[in-house]
């Protein structure tokens, strides 16, 4: 800004910035997803019967967590551990009987049923994945620029004269 100013920071970036920020590795991302999505399935089971719309909402800040939380080198990882994460966790709120085959049918089921869920997080995981990636190549892209001003600058430079007495 002219004159040295800066802009007030909203605060609600700044009890953004306050929260934790890990980085986790490509498994580590799909382990945390598929690990939270399990418990609240449970969690959901055990306190309102296997509700699939509280599943579902559930979902989506689970995936944008995912996508925040990943490490840069592996920001592919979070559109495609999502929706496997989503699988595993539909499993306790399914509902199947009749053995392995009746379960296997109504996660299936639930996968079609509840795709529009499945769908958005996987959406948003992707959408803040592909943002993070264009804001990484475009930080790159400038301190490439910067150090190759700054070369050529060194090298137009006359060399500095010893002061004479």
């Amino acid at each position: 800004m002219p004159g040295g100013r800066t802009r007030p920071v909203p605060p609600a970036v700044l009890a953004l910035r306050r929260l934790p920020n890990p980085r986790l590795t490509g498994i580590g991302a799909g382990l945390f997803a598929t690990a939270v999505m399990f418990a609240l399935a449970c969690l959901d089971w055990l306190l309102f019967d296997g509700s699939s719309v509280l599943y579902g909402v559930l979902f989506l800040p689970v995936s944008a967590l995912t996508a925040l939380w990943v490490r840069p080198a592996d920001l592919v990882t979070a559109p495609i551990s999502v929706p496997i994460a989503f699988t595993v966790g539909v499993i306790p709120i399914a509902g199947g009987t009749g053995g392995f085959g009746g379960q296997t049918m109504a996660v299936v089921t639930a996968l079609a049923v509840h795709a529009g869920w499945l769908y958005g997080g996987t959406l948003i995981a992707g959408v803040i994945a592909s943002v993070r990636k264009v804001r990484l190549m475009r930080q790159r892209r400038r301190r490439r620029l910067l150090a190759a001003r700054a070369a050529r600058a060194a090298r137009t430079e006359p060399p500095a004269r010893p002061p004479q007495a």
